[in-house]
């Protein structure tokens, strides 16, 4: 698990009074599901066996739990956990339960708008709600989240979000919670309150008000089974809260298919089909209480243990993107993973499902979530507290342009005016080009920030923080250094050189534009300037301009054009190799041919040749050259 490892660094603290998890977590005892070892997947099952390991392993399981729901049993409480929650996330428990009463008192359900059938039992027992998941398990960590997951015993998602809206269209009940007609809500601090004030207040300052976004639009996701994607789900916008309203769910698999047929279920069955014990501690909003149906939850939260409530290797062919999220909170939040479900991780059989049942939209979204939760780990100086965060801000945008230019632009002929195939063919043109593109790209974020001193004392010079960044914080080699160095110190003029002119690659030798340097020799002496490393300098100012428009495709679209353009312009005027050129004449020549001692004006004679070089590249006559510094004598300073 390599990328466990890699993406290991970020350490989550508790706040000083949180109490000891040992003490306030563990109550009861576990009860763990039941693993046969002779059960587990090998490399070497052929796909018969291995489906027959999961029927037999999924048999077992249902018999474990029906033997733990014949004697009804309570779930595991930790009665010594206080959660604390914020002003706003009382608000919203209060509007919640509000909502959940009723619909209670509601003389018809709306069972309609669903094809989950709602078995009688249930129709006949009240609405129950719960937080779960990621809200519950970063509570218990002392961190915050903005994203709350609320299930439903009795509903779907749906149905709950309407009828939620129908009570709040009901006249006075906005202003129960301080909602206001246009969708905003205002409460002022009552600090100090009991329990039954707990999250009632909307500030912590008393007399400041604070606007929240109000009740957003319900927005329905289909599920779609064949994209392992098994649950409709309905998010919205609440007290500006981001809100997932859905059911509590079974899923049910047969032989016959791959898809599960999705029922309305029970806390316990909901806890078991989630993607780690961690995750499946629910938040009752009516007894105010946090529940461990796995009977591992706590225990595993303790010890920092990654594990699937139910046998791996099943939790992860019903859905093999559970692999890369157990991966992304292994490493968030520096647990382990267990054993076992390593193990089942690594089963080509499942690594081979993650790469043909799951979309490229849901892998893309997960790896997103990876790197901009560890961005500011990883890419870090580890040294010295940064003094700025990093500018994160569609940096997406960068790393889509070169997954899309590397692996799916077109390389035949027809595709010489393509943008992307022209940008790869010129600036990454191999592995190492490869790696330094998605190095730069991955440090977009740090390229317009204040540069930091780096050296000793009397003799510190600036160093970009970019530079700065992957020096300290990814111990980059001295020859990377530099090219990154010099990515930032020339991004800024090669971007405004680019964009002060709209280049046309129809014209050979000419732009459209006016403005800034378009001859041969001006953009070859700039070449020269930037040196060797040029190319990763022009694709690093090109990332940051893409980063900079943002999702816009038309304009995407005309920032690749325009490099594109600039690189067919200069390939035209021949310098793509102008960094390499030698001067007709070297310094002794000109000391001699000028009748003059050594100086510092030699340095400016040199450029001086080179531009007539650059000017003249069908002329090779040494004195001719010659010549041109003799013209300038005067300011170059020669004596």
């Amino acid at each position: 698990m390599f990328l466990v490892r890699l993406l290991r660094p970020y350490r989550p603290t508790l706040p000083p009074n949180t109490p000891n998890l040992r003490l306030s977590l563990h109550t009861g005892a576990s009860r763990p599901r039941p693993f046969h070892a002779s059960l587990a997947p090998s490399e070497h099952d052929t796909p018969e066996v291995l489906m027959s390991k999961r029927r037999k392993l999924s048999d077992d399981s249902t018999t474990a739990l029906a033997q733990n729901m014949s004697t009804p049993q309570a779930p595991t409480y930790g009665p010594h956990v206080q959660l604390e929650l914020t002003p706003v996330e009382g608000i919203l428990c209060r509007l919640l339960t509000d909502v959940a009463e009723y619909v209670d008192g509601s003389p018809t359900q709306h069972a309609a708008d669903s094809e989950l059938r709602l078995p009688d039992a249930l129709a006949q027992s009240k609405v129950e709600l719960r937080f779960t998941g990621g809200w519950v398990r970063d509570k218990l960590l002392g961190t915050g989240s903005q994203d709350i997951d609320v299930s439903i015993n009795k509903m779907t998602g749906y149905q709950f979000g309407l009828k939620m809206k129908e009570y709040l269209a009901i006249p006075g009940n906005k202003q129960k919670y301080g909602l206001e007609e246009d969708g905003h809500v205002e409460a002022v601090s009552t600090v100090g309150g009991g329990p039954e004030d707990s999250g009632m207040a909307a500030t912590a300052d008393a007399g400041h008000k604070v606007t929240h976004r109000g009740l957003g639009g319900l927005h329905r996701i289909e599920a779609n089974p064949e994209k392992s994607k098994h649950l409709e789900t309905v998010t919205t916008k609440i007290l500006g809260l981001d809100i997932d309203l859905v059911n509590l769910r079974k899923e049910t698999y047969y032989d016959d298919s791959r898809n599960p047929q999705m029922e309305f279920g029970t806390p316990e069955e909901d806890a078991l089909r989630r993607d780690a014990t961690v995750n499946a501690l629910f938040y009752n909003l009516h007894t105010l209480s946090v529940e461990d149906f796995t009977g591992r939850g706590f225990d595993d939260m303790e010890h920092k243990i990654i594990r699937t409530p139910m046998e791996p290797y099943q939790t992860f062919t019903d859905d093999p993107l559970r692999v890369l999220r157990l991966i992304r909170f292994a490493s968030r939040l520096d647990f382990r993973i267990d054993y076992e479900t390593e193990r089942s991780m690594a089963s080509n059989s499942i690594k081979a499902a993650l790469r043909a049942k799951i979309s490229r939209e849901r892998v893309g979204t997960e790896i997103e979530k990876t790197l901009k939760g560890l961005y500011d780990t990883i890419f870090t100086d580890p040294t010295n507290d940064m003094p700025t965060a990093p500018d994160l801000n569609c940096w997406q945008q960068t790393y889509q342009f070169l997954h899309s230019t590397l692996h799916d632009a077109d390389h035949s002929a027809s595709s010489a005016t393509n943008p992307r195939s022209r940008i790869q063919s010129m600036l990454i043109r191999g592995a190492e080009e490869a790696y330094l593109a998605w190095l730069l790209a991955a440090l977009t974020p740090w390229a317009n920030l204040q540069a930091l001193p780096t050296g000793k004392p009397g003799r510190k010079k600036l160093q970009p923080m970019a530079a700065t960044v992957a020096r300290e914080g990814l111990k980059v080699n001295n020859k990377v250094l530099e090219v990154i160095v010099g990515a930032c110190t020339n991004g800024e003029e090669i971007t405004k050189l680019i964009s002060d002119q709209e280049y046309s690659p129809e014209k050979e030798g000419t732009c459209l534009g006016i403005v800034g340097p378009t001859d041969r020799s001006a953009l070859g002496m700039a070449i020269r300037r930037w040196g060797y490393n040029w190319r990763y300098h022009v694709l690093f100012a090109l990332l940051l301009d893409l980063k900079r428009v943002g999702n816009g495709t038309q304009e995407m679209g005309n920032v690749l054009a325009n490099y594109a353009a600039f690189l067919q312009h200069l390939e035209k005027l021949g310098i793509l190799e102008a960094h390499l050129l030698k001067p007709l004449v070297d310094g002794n020549r000109l000391c001699q041919e000028l009748h003059a001692q050594r100086g510092p004006w030699i340095k400016g004679a040199l450029e001086v040749v080179m531009e007539w070089q650059l000017k003249h590249p069908d002329q090779a006559d040494p004195q001719a050259a010659v010549m041109e510094v003799e013209k300038r004598r005067t300011q170059l300073g020669i004596t």
